[in-house]
């Protein structure tokens, strides 16, 4: 039970893809990863595309119908944009769905005195969200670090989130039962520094029950994810420094702060953030929905892709029927 654990930290999504494709037979490790996870997007309805905001290039995917309401995906500490893939293919159908890679993650280019706090990351977003001009009526979905994020960046603009999805996601707990995030000095377990650390990095904290992942996919991603281990390093520093500062009375703010609904998903077994926590998120949250996934880690948007896609369809199929309580009112006749 941890009484002062500041962390809007955010532990990895660090699974690679698992899609079966049919890929071409490419030596290279890093180039065979980087064709399967193209392959993926375009089956999940998406294209590639980049933005320029200032000293940033964002990388994104976009797909679905331009005129939907749009739906935000936010990743975790050292994963991508790919790992919503799956769980965007349904999305794409009715939303238009945009998934973001994170300063310091994936493709988005970012300036080297860029300073990595969850502040920071989340103003961030709010950049490219306003540079895309996406900002009115926002659905954000965040797992992991991008769960933090989304919880800061929906208290902060509340007027114009529309709804809030939160996976496994990162905060200031005051009980999250024996999970790793209660034992901050083992922190660093979530960073690879070497060959090997991704594959136990996957199969011992990011999953319950690993998925076969070939061994050249493995590699292939695993060199990818280890050429962000300087930013990685910068952002898990910074991370735990504000654990100096904060106590879970401030996780709790923001979260009583959300006006907007709320759909909290949970693997019951992530080792990374207990379930525990999901007791203290209904405590604070004014509209949640909860649901808890038997036999699932920390990754269920990869482990549990069709319990997760189904519940948010259902969950965004209701918000965009409730009316928007800061709507102007309408003058009397």
């Amino acid at each position: 039970m941890l009484k002062k654990l500041a962390l809007s930290l955010c532990l990895p999504l660090m699974l690679s893809t698992t899609a079966v494709t049919a890929a071409p037979l490419i030596s290279d490790p890093v180039a065979l990863m980087q064709s399967i996870l193209q392959q993926e997007r375009a089956w999940a309805g998406l294209e590639t595309k980049t933005i320029k905001v200032e000293d940033f290039t964002f990388a994104y995917s976009e797909g679905g119908p331009k005129t939907a309401p749009t739906v935000l995906l936010v990743h975790g500490f050292s994963g991508s944009r790919d790992n919503w893939n799956r769980v965007a293919r349904k999305l794409t159908k009715k939303y238009r769905v945009i998934a973001l890679d994170l300063p310091g993650h994936g493709d988005t280019i970012t300036p080297p005195t860029y300073e990595y706090t969850l502040a920071n990351l989340s103003e961030s977003v709010r950049k490219f969200v306003t540079a895309m001009g996406i900002q009115k009526d926002l659905n954000i979905a965040g797992h992991s670090l991008g769960g933090g994020i989304s919880v800061l960046y929906s208290a902060l603009y509340f007027l114009e989130v529309r709804s809030v999805l939160l996976v496994d996601t990162a905060g200031v707990y005051a009980n999250a039962g024996n999970s790793l995030i209660t034992k901050p000095q083992e922190l660093s377990k979530l960073l690879a520094r070497k060959p090997g650390d991704f594959e136990r990095l996957v199969t011992q904290f990011a999953t319950y029950s690993p998925p076969f992942v070939p061994k050249e996919l493995m590699e292939g991603y695993e060199k990818i994810h280890m050429r962000r281990l300087a930013e990685q390093e910068k952002l898990m520093a910074g991370l735990t420094e504000q654990m100096k500062w904060y106590t879970p009375d401030t996780f709790q703010t923001g979260l009583r702060t959300l006006e907007a609904p709320v759909l909290v998903v949970w693997g019951d077994k992530d080792a990374i953030i207990g379930v525990e926590a999901v007791e203290e998120i209904k405590k604070n949250l004014k509209d949640g929905e909860y649901l808890i996934l038997n036999d699932v880690g920390h990754t269920p948007i990869l482990e549990a892709d069709y319990p997760v896609s189904e519940a948010y369809i259902k969950f965004l199929d209701r918000v965009q029927k409730m009316p928007n309580k800061f709507a102007p009112a309408t003058p009397a006749k």
